[in-house]
């Protein structure tokens, strides 16, 4: 199923609205309890100070059992929101890596993995501040404004607004400052995919650099990326200290207006249209409730604006197009071994790739795809299993269209061997027996060492110091290309599939390391079809029918005998290579 894309961060956090809720709940009762403390304050010290101060007990006994259930909502508060915030990252990182198993080579051209590694671990880490932290700090000062507020105006309105003097300059200030905060995380944000793709860039061809010498354009081109990263950082700490700083200034214009003002009413006393000093220290425990949400506003501010440029940034991952829609008309459990192409064209970007493309693959039989390089091969052998977006009435596993197939069963039908591998920094068993759910099993195991044997690399493999369990490094740097492609092709062949396209897997194996390959996929006898891309005729020889293309079009099409005789291209491409074949032996 399509992963469904979040709409918004609003809609993401709606199915935690009961913790959310109930977070809320108990931050309500903080500020309640908060309150209470303030007007029993005001109580105790007016006793203390008035004709019977042993009446101050009772206020304070009352003010610890306030505090103590605000100490527990207040715990109770953060464990809810906080453990909500992880829920979000948790929720939205599983479909982040649904979506990016969803998305094609098309969005893969266009971002680096470093921009998507920047995406899934920092822009997440954002998300879940704004969710959790955010989110806590917001409900806190709007419930702590009111809170404080009843007691203020109930002690004094006139001292009230002479406390909030600054407040209307703060509104337009932090509406203006919160959208350059947003603006200059976006910034910090890409600064930060850059750096991070152009780092994996050069770690992943640390070899090609050094063998270029180029080391120190590569570290110029990386203190680019770095710098960039440092001057939006700066620029956005710039901007956070600056709002912080208005802030923190405007609270203290109030502080000031508070004391002065409170000064003179606490002179004049209650009986002159003053205030009693229990009720100076009780506005005074109230204004600093709300001052400290007022003060690190400007903190939290930042941190929902950078967890805004974060989901956006996710947004553009859940927003991109899949190529290969994994919805299907109807299920199957049992796909046909027999492969039947019918008139298949495709286009890159409004170029024509293939052209009327048809051929039939009988189970257990062998169609070799011969042609230049560009010539539409890979397209081909990559449309077969829908790495591709297939067009739909185009390719049959007996007569179900494959784009009516789900994709799980349609990829366990269609095994598919690249030509150029891909090794994971794993062990070599591990990197063989990747498609099974336990690849230590026993049975595992011997399906391993014979996929291994098949595609001839048992024995390098054997002479490594743990052999089958060695770690090939990132991206098999330890293995030569060679090595590489039959550590692949083995990976293939170790689950029995009913239709195997080997997309030219042995290009970097020598001649006689090919044919004993291809014996030995013979020998294990296959009752599905079988189709190999290649470029070398020796090898589309072996095969019952060979399919040679041209710009996209099938040009002739038979078997090897009959087209080596017949004087076409295929006829070309064996006297080259047999000439090579010669002047080797030379």
């Amino acid at each position: 199923m399509t992963v469904p894309s979040p709409s918004s961060l609003r809609a993401t956090i709606r199915p935690y609205a009961r913790a959310y809720a109930a977070g809320a709940a108990a931050l309500i009762v903080m500020q309640l309890g908060m309150n209470r403390i303030d007007w029993l304050s005001m109580a105790a010290i007016d006793a203390l100070f008035g004709p019977q101060p042993h009446d101050s007990h009772a206020p304070v006994i009352g003010i610890v059992a306030f505090a103590i259930l605000a100490f527990v909502a207040r715990i109770a508060s953060r464990t809810l929101i906080f453990d909500a915030g992880r829920d979000v990252e948790y929720d939205l990182r599983a479909r982040l890596v649904r979506r990016l198993h969803e998305l094609g080579a098309a969005f893969y051209r266009t971002m680096s993995p470093g921009e998507i590694m920047s995406r899934a671990s920092s822009d997440l880490a954002q998300v879940r501040l704004c969710c959790g932290f955010g989110v806590l700090n917001i409900l806190n000062a709007a419930f702590a404004f009111v809170s404080a507020l009843q007691v203020m105006v109930g002690i004094s309105w006139r001292l009230t607004l002479a406390s909030f003097v600054a407040l209307p300059l703060l509104i337009p200030i932090t509406r203006v400052m919160s959208r350059r905060v947003f603006l200059r995380t976006q910034a910090n944000h890409r600064a930060m995919g850059g750096f991070t793709a152009a780092l994996q860039s050069h770690l992943a061809g640390a070899r090609v650099v050094r063998s270029f010498s180029v080391e120190a354009a590569e570290v110029r081109r990386i203190g680019r990326e770095n710098d960039a990263y440092r001057d939006t950082s700066v620029a956005l700490a710039r901007t956070r200290s600056f709002l912080s700083a208005i802030i923190g200034v405007l609270n203290a214009v109030g502080l000031l207006a508070f004391f002065g003002y409170g000064g003179v009413l606490v002179l004049r006393g209650p009986s002159d249209g003053g205030i009693s000093q229990g009720a100076f220290f009780a506005f005074w425990l109230a204004l600093g409730r709300m001052a400290f949400p007022m003060i690190a506003l400007g903190f939290v501010i930042s941190i929902v604006q950078r967890g805004r440029a974060g989901f956006d940034r996710l947004r553009e991952i859940f927003d991109s197009e899949v190529e290969v829609a994994r919805e299907v008309i109807g299920g199957a459990s049992a796909v046909a071994a027999d492969l039947s192409v019918r008139n298949l064209s495709f286009s890159y970007g409004g170029r024509e790739v293939l052209r009327r493309v048809s051929f039939d693959v009988p189970a257990g039989g062998t169609i070799a795809i011969v042609g230049k390089t560009g010539s539409g091969k890979s397209t081909l052998a990559s449309l077969l299993g829908r790495s591709l977006p297939t067009p739909r009435g185009s390719v049959f596993l007996g007569q179900r269209d494959i784009c009516d197939l789900p994709l799980p069963i349609l990829r366990r039908t269609v095994g598919y061997a690249q030509q150029d591998p891909f090794l994971f920094s794993d062990t070599v068993s591990r990197n063989i027996g990747f498609a099974f759910d336990d690849p230590e099993s026993a049975d595992a195991q011997k399906a391993i060492i014979a996929a291994a044997c098949a595609a001839q690399i048992d024995a390098e493999v054997l002479a490594l110091p743990k052999r089958f369990d060695t770690v090939v490094g990132e991206r098999g740097v330890q293995f030569s290309g060679g090595q590489k492609q039959r550590v692949a092709l083995a990976r293939a062949l170790a689950r029995p599939v009913p239709i195997l396209v080997l997309d030219d897997p042995l290009s970097a194996v020598d001649p006689r390391t090919e044919r004993r390959i291809l014996d030995a996929i013979a020998g294990r006898g296959r009752s599905g079809a079988l189709v190999l891309v290649t470029h070398r005729v020796a090898a589309a020889a072996r095969c019952d029918e060979v399919l040679v293309v041209d710009g996209g079009r099938v040009v002739e099409r038979g078997r090897h005998v009959d087209l080596v005789s017949a004087g076409g291209l295929y006829s070309a491409f064996a006297r080259e290579q047999s000439a090579a074949e010669e002047l080797e032996h030379h």
